[in-house]
């Protein structure tokens, strides 16, 4: 197996990590303006939770689809258009707008970052072997978090001197020089194989197998947990502080920004501390499974816990820690699929456990909007949701940490393609 592709890689790698702090800063500036949009509009918490759900009608079909799209056709492409998306939908923003452009605008704009992840990771894994990938992978997942680390006090910033309507038009702009950037200097990586599980199967895998695999299926019930939590952050975080904790927009946005650069810290720590075990010889059931598994089950508890906490000081540290944690699963869920899926299937994989995991997003900031509107006071309302949330986190880490057997399955698929004489179904 080559190694990684040197400098080359890393552009490639820097430039999607650009990518997905651009991507979910798109995300959590709904959050970010939460409180000054609501009351513009007039919104109610359940409408409210319906515009950060709006986000994710398309969110999952679209990724399922562009998978599908990115098996044939260069990725280089692909993420040029979907940054040029991004960029256009945010634009009418800047303008007058109601609940129905509010929506339409979170609708187009997910359709457009739906498949951003997995389309990422695909390009990534064209340039790494599967030893290598962990590393890159968390480096990617935390453009994410640095993203909303330095740019959320910033929009804020904007939000308080101008209004909520320019931090929109901003990122649209920050959208357009992206592309741009990734037309000079993105380029295909030429790694092709499969995993060392799978290199010498010709002949793809039926997805009748891969989607009820054991290990694949349980990471993306940990990967549904973790979204879940994620999801009411970009949502519901800073309103939270304001509407139950009594801070003011002009203070919140660090706050908000506090859990992503935890994030950043605790993910791209914990990816190296994988790749480290695996390198060491330490099976990926451990590395990535088990450890990836118990970091969602621990987010869960902790979210579990926010509504015994006595003061605001430790409510902010719970769900710092309770959304930040669990964020290590983006990493190892789609580093164990990519492990046991042959390279011809991978793009679609990734796409269609993206799309189960994120399809949280549907659900959650909705019910957390509900649970908010009938609560007897806010402060209820918040810790009810947060006490689902970290259910529904708890369950799904659990199931993950007994089930991912990346080994012990990839040798099951690679016996089962072997078995079948043609191509993938």
């Amino acid at each position: 197996m080559p190694a990684a592709s040197g400098k080359r890689a890393w552009v490639v790698v820097f430039l999607l990590f650009a990518f997905m702090l651009i991507n979910f800063v798109d995300k959590t500036v709904i959050g970010l303006a939460g409180v000054p949009i609501m009351q513009e509009l007039g919104l109610t918490p359940s409408q409210f939770g319906l515009v950060g759900s709006s986000f994710f009608f398309l969110f999952s079909i679209s990724a399922v689809v562009t998978g599908f799209i990115v098996n044939r056709v260069q990725t280089r492409w692909v993420l040029a258009i979907m940054g040029l998306v991004w960029a256009l939908t945010q634009f009418p923003m800047v303008g007058t707008v109601g609940l129905t452009t509010l929506m339409l605008c979170r609708i187009a704009l997910g359709a457009g970052e739906g498949p951003a992840y997995p389309v990422a990771l695909h390009s990534a894994y064209k340039w790494f072997p599967n030893e290598h990938r962990t590393l890159p992978t968390a480096v990617i997942a935390q453009g994410a978090g640095v993203g909303v680390l330095l740019a959320l006090p910033a929009l804020n910033w904007i939000i308080v001197h101008y209004s909520w309507h320019w931090a929109f038009g901003v990122l649209g702009i920050a959208g357009l020089m992206w592309t741009a950037a990734w037309l000079l200097f993105g380029r295909e990586g030429s790694i092709a194989e499969a995993s060392e599980t799978l290199k010498s199967l010709h002949a793809g895998i039926s997805y009748r197998e891969l989607l009820t695999c054991p290990t694949i299926i349980a990471s993306w019930c940990a990967f549904f947990g973790a979204y879940w939590g994620l999801s009411l952050a970009i949502s519901w975080q800073t309103p939270y502080l304001v509407n139950v904790l009594g801070f003011s927009q002009q203070e919140v946005g660090l706050l908000s920004a506090l859990p992503w650069g935890f994030g950043v810290i605790l993910v791209i720590s914990l990816g190296w501390y994988s790749q480290r075990l695996l390198a060491k010889g330490v099976s990926s059931r451990v590395a990535r499974g088990i450890l990836g598994g118990a970091c969602v089950a621990l987010g869960g508890a902790m979210l579990l816990l926010l509504p015994y906490m006595p003061n605001a000081t430790l409510r902010i540290l719970a769900t710092m820690v309770g959304t930040s944690l669990p964020a290590v699963i983006y990493v190892f869920s789609h580093a164990i699929v990519g492990e046991i899926t042959p390279v011809s299937q991978r793009g679609a994989m990734l796409a269609i456990g993206n799309a189960v995991g994120t399809s949280a997003g549907i659900l959650a900031p909705y019910i957390m909007g509900n649970v908010i509107e009938r609560a007897a006071t806010p402060t209820d309302g918040y810790n009810t949701g947060y006490e689902i949330c970290g259910l529904i986190m708890l369950v799904g880490g659990i199931i993950g940490m007994f089930f991912m057997r990346p080994e012990k399955d990839g040798a099951r698929l690679a016996r089962a393609g072997a078995l079948s004489p043609v191509a993938a179904e």
